[in-house]
């Protein structure tokens, strides 16, 4: 888990983090998407000193709305409590999937604060003719450092494509956080995970 976040708050993936970030065109393909929302984002980044100063909540209000309402939420909360989700209350999961959010919601912003002029390669999609979940493969490449392979995985939905999952130097985002929550619920139950999650985002400003 350290090492994932290590490569998500060095802000090495920030550029594309954003897939779906304003277009709304279903008839736009999955890595054809991730490349326009990256330059749109990495646009606005470049365009304003406060952020690029440091300005809190700029980033913050930055990440709230070119990140996160870009991802199938619903499916990444499903998936990262696999079958914990099935067994916890309707007001359990309303819960965890609140304080979820603001946990990505700082450790997305925690990544924009940090861009660093990266670039990306965006590799040739492949994909079966119709596809609704396909795989966007794309390179980070850092000044003064080792590029890191970043992969997304998206689905078609109504409207468009969404990104439930970020696979980082072979390492996922839904399975790092399922191995680490899963373990919480199962020596202390979801109420005590959704607390944590609740305490650290209160902590945090979040």
């Amino acid at each position: 888990m350290k090492t994932f976040l290590k490569y998500l708050a060095s802000a090495a993936l920030l550029a594309s983090l954003f897939a779906g970030v304003g277009v709304a065109n279903a008839e736009v393909s999955a890595d054809e998407l991730v490349k326009q929302t990256a330059d749109e984002v990495l646009t606005i980044i470049k365009n304003d000193k406060d952020i690029q100063a440091g300005d809190q909540q700029k980033i913050f209000a930055l990440a709230e709305e070119k990140i996160l309402p870009n991802f199938d939420f619903d499916r990444v909360c499903r998936m990262v409590l696999g079958k914990n989700w099935k067994a916890a209350t309707p007001e359990q999961q309303a819960i965890f999937q609140k304080e979820f959010r603001s946990l990505l919601l700082r450790t997305y912003a925690s990544a924009l604060g940090k861009y660093k002029n990266q670039v990306i390669e965006y590799k040739p999609l492949r994909a079966e003719p119709g596809a609704k979940n396909v795989s966007v493969k794309t390179q980070i490449l850092q000044p003064g450092g080792p590029p890191v392979a970043v992969d997304y995985s998206l689905v078609k939905v109504e409207g468009g494509w969404k990104v439930y999952d970020i696979v980082i130097e072979s390492v996922s985002l839904v399975t790092n956080y399922r191995s680490q929550f899963s373990s919480e619920i199962r020596q202390n139950g979801i109420d005590s995970l959704n607390k944590k999650l609740a305490d650290k985002n209160k902590a945090a400003g979040a």
